[in-house]
């Protein structure tokens, strides 16, 4: 490996793969440095701009934590995470279309029964979710797992609120009943901005680009002998819907939240008027 030049630095690079033994490593490995020197030959960087990148990188890595994870911010605001979900949820079947798990969700969520309220004591917005898990032909899914989360009605998740010092809020696990059913009660989400005080903060103004997503509550749903689906429904009318900041929304995870302004109705759930109703039925696919 002498007398290396712009020429056959590449191949240079490639044949040391020539002892890699996984297989799968050694084709992702082949192409990301095809793609990366591609990429250097176009830009042609100059020095400055490769130390100011490298920075870039080193100050994202500083920022993860248990709490936080920058590198899937920027994967996510780049469009990278939204191309993953597409090639890795494709299904020939009518399911529920896949969307972004976003950088806010945490294992162990508590697993709460049936119209458990997770939002209880926090201010907002009252509002009750529910519909049905089923599979592509109709039938109804039991005892299938909904994992959900989301942020309070000022557009803040747990882990950014002091109060909370650690400990779980908006969120929890609960099974769909005998016929598939879900339900569940809490506040409105607000539209907020992804966090933006980062280096993906910096770059996402340096480049004319605000940093909202659209209100929405996010969803894992499982059941055994299917294949589970990350996926988010938005809320209709929200104003950043056409602009996510991460490349999140499609058409048939928009749902309205109705408003109810019955005092009778609303007694029902446990609310003071008014609240809101929004019904979303996910279909889940056999697992391959």
């Amino acid at each position: 490996m002498r007398n290396l030049t712009e020429d056959n630095l590449t191949a240079a690079v490639l044949a040391t793969l020539s002892n890699t033994q996984d297989a799968r490593l050694k084709t992702v490995m082949a192409s990301f440095i095809k793609h990366l020197h591609a990429f250097i030959r176009d830009v042609e960087p100059t020095e400055d701009e490769w130390l100011i990148g490298v920075q870039f990188l080193t100050d994202i890595g500083h920022l993860c934590d248990e709490n936080r994870q920058e590198f899937i911010l920027l994967s996510d605001t780049l469009g990278v995470t939204a191309l993953k979900d597409a090639i890795n949820n494709r299904s020939t079947e009518r399911v529920t279309e896949a969307t972004l798990l976003g950088p806010f969700y945490r294992e162990g969520a508590p697993e709460v029964p049936l119209m458990h309220n997770i939002a209880e004591g926090l201010p907002g917005e009252p509002i009750i979710v529910y519909g049905k898990v089923t599979a592509s032909d109709g039938r109804p899914i039991p005892h299938a797992k909904v994992d959900i989360w989301h942020a309070t009605g000022d557009g803040l998740y747990d882990v950014q609120i002091a109060d909370f010092n650690g400990a779980m809020g908006l969120r929890g696990i609960i099974r769909t009943d005998d016929a598939g059913e879900y339900r569940f009660r809490s506040i409105k989400p607000a539209s907020y901005p992804i966090p933006s005080d980062g280096p993906v903060g910096g770059l996402l103004r340096k480049l004319g680009r605000h940093p909202y997503r659209p209100a929405h509550i996010h969803f894992i749903v499982s059941a055994e002998g299917y294949q589970p689906i990350v996926t988010e429904i938005f809320v209709k009318g929200d104003e950043y819907l056409e602009s996510d900041a991460v490349f999140g929304v499609k058409d048939s995870l928009v749902v309205e939240f109705v408003r109810v302004d019955s005092a009778e109705e609303a007694s029902r759930y446990g609310f003071q008027p008014p609240f809101y109703k929004a019904e979303f039925n996910f279909i889940l696919d056999t697992a391959s």
